[in-house]
């Protein structure tokens, strides 16, 4: 009897470590490899320009070089990548509140609304938006019937008259490509929350802007938290709209990165960017889940 329940026991020990084994594995070989690879080829250097082989020598100043020599695009795709952010959840939070508490029994057709442009290639979206924005645009034109550009230039959204190939557009293609990441899981957020304590507030006589600050963003937090990051980071690394919508004085980091890999053919320079990159969004996420707290994310 004893040596069954000792072998009932072990088996209950070793069950989650079996269940785990594949993901384990998987991360192992598509997350630890490729990223103790990637570590590799940036600790290396090319003797031939024109010939991928590189040499592992601990060259640390490839490092230096990521920072002295595309610090300007580092700074403007963090700078991009924040606004575009910002602008998504302030766009998306009012949109998700009115689909979780308003729309009643038009929610599933919103939300499939939402979901939609991911039925369309993320560069066909983007090059959409350089026909809205050219010159000769739907968007400047509307712009210009309402009397607009004067404000807008002064405010520097335009430049010169223009809307393609600024940062306005290089903002604006990636908050609208980025927007349904940062509303689902807003919206996810806020459908738990029991609306009986909006009642209860308001049977304490408390107004609706309190009720709100009080009780709604506080529980829908970790939503506004998710969406922040899943927009941030694609953001801060994504090429095509700076590329299609941008010019070269808005390089961003990304460029850099597919400019080294692909046309350069620099790989230790390259992995060098990349692993920065993905240090300061990791050191940035952490700091920012310390102060929003992430134990409601589940």
């Amino acid at each position: 009897m004893a040596d069954a329940e000792n072998r009932s026991l072990r088996k209950a020990r070793v069950v989650p470590y079996a269940l785990s084994f594949p993901g384990m594995l998987w991360m192992f070989l598509f997350f630890v490899v490729p990223l103790v690879t990637l570590l590799r080829i940036a600790l290396s250097y090319k003797p031939d320009p024109f010939h991928p082989q590189t040499v592992f020598n601990w060259q640390w100043s490839n490092f230096g070089t990521a920072f002295s020599k595309y610090g300007g695009p580092l700074v403007r795709g963090f700078v991009y990548a924040g606004i575009a952010t910002l602008l998504c959840v302030l766009i998306s939070y009012p949109i998700a509140y009115f689909i979780a508490f308003r729309a009643g029994a038009w929610k599933n057709l919103l939300l499939g609304l939402v979901m939609v442009p991911f039925f369309t290639s993320f560069l066909l979206r983007t090059i959409a938006w350089k026909t809205l924005l050219a010159d000769h645009g739907v968007v400047l034109g509307a712009l210009r019937n309402l009397h607009l550009t004067g404000l807008l230039g002064h405010l520097g959204v335009l430049e010169s008259g223009r809307l393609l190939n600024t940062d306005s557009a290089v903002i604006g293609g990636l908050t609208y490509n980025f927007l349904p990441f940062a509303l689902l899981p807003i919206y996810v957020s806020l459908e738990k929350i029991d609306l009986r304590l909006m009642d209860a507030a308001a049977d304490l006589y408390s107004p609706f802007a309190r009720s709100f600050r009080k009780v709604i963003l506080p529980l829908s937090l970790p939503g506004v938290f998710a969406g922040t990051l899943l927009t941030f980071i694609p953001a801060t690394g994504d090429f095509i709209n700076v590329t299609l919508l941008g010019n070269p004085t808005t390089a961003v980091i990304g460029n850099k990165v597919q400019q080294e890999f692909l046309v350069n053919s620099n790989y230790p320079t390259a992995a060098a960017i990349s692993l920065v990159l993905m240090l300061i969004i990791s050191t940035m996420v952490l700091v920012y889940a310390k102060f929003l707290g992430t134990e409601d994310l589940a």
